[in-house]
């Protein structure tokens, strides 16, 4: 990978284990091929190392390399415009996966079109994935091809009605799968969807406004409430399949927590175990709140590791709402690396001028067959997208070059 001197640098890390470096690891991003737009009253970044839609909040992309050797990209889109609901409340209701493609990893990704809708669009009101889908991750194993995915339903005012539409939807959330052989097929529906999730909550513990709570003095697990955010990975150790998830707990107001299900496929069937996972704690010894995970092993350093949105800076060192690294040798036990601040918020153009960004979200890499992290795409927006309804956040696609201490 080539980069000129006036790309510039937003992150550098080097993993250390049991004391010892191994191969000075490094990465650092380059610069996108992207300039700053304005439309109407919003800022944002377009270009060829954006994906951006007219008329549609475009957000996290996850990205395969494809049998014919082209990058595959699957992605969170839902409708914006005038007559839509502002973003915050948009995602729950209306997000869909899109598919686009592209000749190359890190620009001119094309829209090809929607391949995954709520199941009431094909007339099943009643399924888990009724209203909406979102979260899209893609993995490849054993030559197939694997979308993991969350969805949601409205399961009506009676069973809540104190609890409003959005967060009916919302408490709703989990996980399903679809397993396809090329993205040809994916194209033209030749996939079965997920009947039932493959990951649910077993506990449902919130002070109020709580959709089917757990009885009085349940304690929450880390798949409280909602199940979303996947993360999949094959663990060589124990050649089982490990699915990372996110859950939600309340102390007394919410934090995002993680926890991993594990499984004899990449289908599962899937169980959820008991231990709270990316386990950093604050001052008050409390578990930091994150979000977000990608998990990936890499067989050169026989290890786990996982970037993740760190809401307080616990787990950066100070750095709040950037994505910190955390490092496992078996996927249950995390600790922070030498240096854990994974990316701030920001992102530097080929022009050499530095975008600050106030969303940087759902992070997914691509990387090569050693576990290396080659590229990184991630949900962004300029400016504050919750209160907006113009569609602009959009996907960026950032290549990252590899170094080596010891070498020159």
């Amino acid at each position: 990978m080539k980069s000129s001197i006036k790309q510039i640098a937003l992150f550098t890390f080097t993993l250390l284990i049991s004391g010892e470096a191994f191969s000075q690891f490094q990465v650092k991003t380059l610069a996108v091929d992207a300039e700053l737009v304005q439309t109407g009253k919003s800022t944002f970044l377009d270009g060829p190392s954006v994906l951006k839609l007219k008329d549609y909040f475009v957000w996290g992309g996850s990205v395969v390399e494809g049998n014919d050797g082209k990058y595959h990209m699957l992605f969170s889109l839902w409708e914006s415009g005038d007559d839509k609901d502002s973003f915050t409340q948009s995602w729950v209701l209306e997000s869909k996966i899109g598919y686009a493609v592209s000749d190359f990893p890190d620009k001119d990704f094309q829209f090809q079109k929607i391949i995954l809708k709520g199941a009431r669009y094909e007339g099943n009101k009643d399924a888990w994935d009724a209203q909406g889908v979102h979260n899209p991750h893609v993995k490849k194993f054993d030559g197939s091809f694997y979308l993991y995915y969350i969805g949601g339903k409205d399961p009506g005012k009676k069973i809540a009605p104190d609890v409003d539409k959005r967060n009916r939807v919302q408490q709703s959330q989990q996980m399903g799968v679809i397993r396809f052989d090329s993205f040809q097929d994916l194209l033209n529906g030749e996939f079965k969807r997920s009947k039932n999730p493959i990951l649910s909550p077993r506990t449902r513990v919130k002070p109020t406004n709580v959709v089917n709570p757990s009885p009085k003095g349940t304690i929450a697990k880390p798949d409280n409430l909602i199940v979303v955010n996947p993360s999949v990975e094959y663990n060589p150790k124990t050649k089982e399949y490990m699915l990372f998830f996110k859950g939600n707990i309340y102390e007394p107001s919410w934090k995002g927590v993680h926890g991993v299900a594990t499984g004899p496929s990449p289908l599962g069937p899937f169980k959820a175990r008991d231990e709270f996972i990316f386990d950093v704690r604050m001052p008050d010894g409390k578990i930091a709140s994150t979000e977000d995970p990608y998990v990936w092993f890499s067989s050169k350093h026989d290890s786990f590791f996982a970037i993740v949105k760190d809401f307080s800076g616990a787990v950066t060192g100070g750095e709040k709402k950037a994505l910190a690294l955390l490092k496992s040798h078996d996927g249950i036990k995390w600790e922070t690396t030498e240096n854990s601040l994974f990316m701030k918020r920001e992102v530097t153009l080929k022009s050499g001028q530095i975008i600050q960004l106030d969303r940087m979200e759902r992070p997914q890499l691509l990387l090569n067959e050693d576990g290396v992290p080659l590229y990184l795409y991630c949900a962004a927006a300029v400016e504050n997208v919750n209160p907006k309804n113009d569609g602009s956040s959009f996907n960026l696609q950032i290549p990252l070059a590899l170094g080596n201490k010891n070498q020159n």
